[in-house]
């Protein structure tokens, strides 16, 4: 029996960290307040980076055209596309003077980098303040640059906003992309509550100009083909400088991908970058996933052969309201409770799903953007 109790007392530690990720970690996040801003006036360059993305541009472009802010520019960045991307954009450009076209040619050196196309781009803007975002995203208001801008100040140079994806119905696939994505955001903007902030995600994310020459760009990562976003943010942010945008009126929405083949190869460039981190954000997410995947595993052990089962369920019992409490309040926040219920089955296929990533890019190493 000395083997079970081995087993049952780190099952007892396992709860005992996956209680201090949800209870303090992401607690942070799914307890605090909305914070009040001031809407400013200063000039936004929204930030587009497209190849082949004809289709997109024509859906949502005008969700960008509309915003409800004085001075803006709409910087396209058109990556050697060989579709109608750069047709459309001039399209577009000769109905609204505040529109911007970067054409990149092809530079062997960086082909199928992304950072390439967006430095270039990032060059070209007029406004120190600069806003991203993907061109198959769309801003789901017009206050969306307001939104976003009104955190820059003195000190806050880097502003971490939200990225839906569509909702699709009756997709599996689609709920488990959503949930990764919530996941991934409750994660990172908890470690930025607790000052230590390590990602943020292109397809809604703000930072000052300055900031970037500071960095000098993304020479730092510009041989890894992913991370103009979590890379920088990594690099340059820290407990002062970075304000997190968690209003609705703030948020963006994605199409998400439609076949495991497209989600996995997309997620295998994202997760791709996580190796880079600082040190100590990757043992932190280190440890949160273990402990995750060890739960599960001695939690269903212990179970099976009744080793202290009494005791067992009502740890488990602890973790999953500890879980579902933060999780739950988190989700309000990002408008995205349609998740909780399913929670238990999504993480478990998160957890696999993760662990088949990790072991593909082992082997191979996805190499571009596109």
């Amino acid at each position: 029996m000395l083997i079970f109790e081995i087993l049952f007392y780190s099952f007892l530690a396992i709860v005992g960290i996956q209680l201090i990720f949800y209870t303090f970690i992401f607690g942070r996040f799914s307890t605090s307040k909305l914070q009040e801003t001031t809407k400013k006036n200063i000039g936004v360059s929204v930030i587009i980076c497209a190849k082949n993305e004809a289709e997109n541009l024509k859906e949502h472009l005008p969700f960008f055209v509309e915003q409800d802010y004085k001075t803006f520019e709409l910087v396209l960045i058109n990556d050697n596309s060989s579709d109608d991307t750069l047709e459309v954009m001039e399209t577009f450009k000769k109905q609204c003077e505040n529109i911007k076209i970067v054409d990149v040619k092809p530079v062997e050196k960086y082909w199928g980098n992304k950072k390439y196309p967006l430095t270039l781009g990032i060059k070209a803007a007029t406004h120190n303040f600069l806003l991203f975002t993907d061109a198959d995203c769309k801003p789901l208001s017009k206050e969306w640059i307001s939104q976003m801008s009104a955190h820059f100040s003195n000190e806050k140079s880097i502003i971490i906003g939200y990225g839906a994806y569509e909702k699709i119905k009756g997709s599996f696939l689609n709920l488990l992309i959503r949930f990764e994505t919530f996941m991934t955001a409750v994660q990172y903007f908890s470690y930025a509550k607790i000052g230590m902030p390590y990602m943020g995600v292109g397809r809604n994310l703000a930072y000052k100009k300055e900031l970037f020459f500071e960095a000098n760009g993304f020479i730092n990562h510009m041989d890894k083909t992913s991370g103009d976003d979590d890379l920088f943010v990594n690099q340059m942010g820290n407990k002062t400088n970075v304000a997190l945008c968690i209003s609705e009126e703030s948020f963006t929405e994605s199409k998400p991908k439609t076949t495991f083949k497209s989600w996995i190869f997309q997620k295998r460039r994202h997760i791709s970058t996580a190796v880079h981190y600082k040190p100590k954000h990757k043992i932190l997410l280190a440890l949160f996933y273990i402990s995750q995947v060890f739960f599960w595993i001695l939690g269903s052990l212990l179970l099976i052969v009744l080793f202290q089962w009494k005791i067992v369920i009502g740890l488990i019992a602890l973790r999953f309201i500890a879980q579902y409490t933060t999780l739950y309040l988190s989700s309000k926040k990002l408008n995205e409770t349609g998740l909780i219920l399913f929670i238990p089955f999504l993480e478990i296929f998160l957890i696999i799903f993760q662990f088949f990533i990790f072991i593909k890019n082992l082997s191979s190493k996805p190499h571009h953007w596109k």
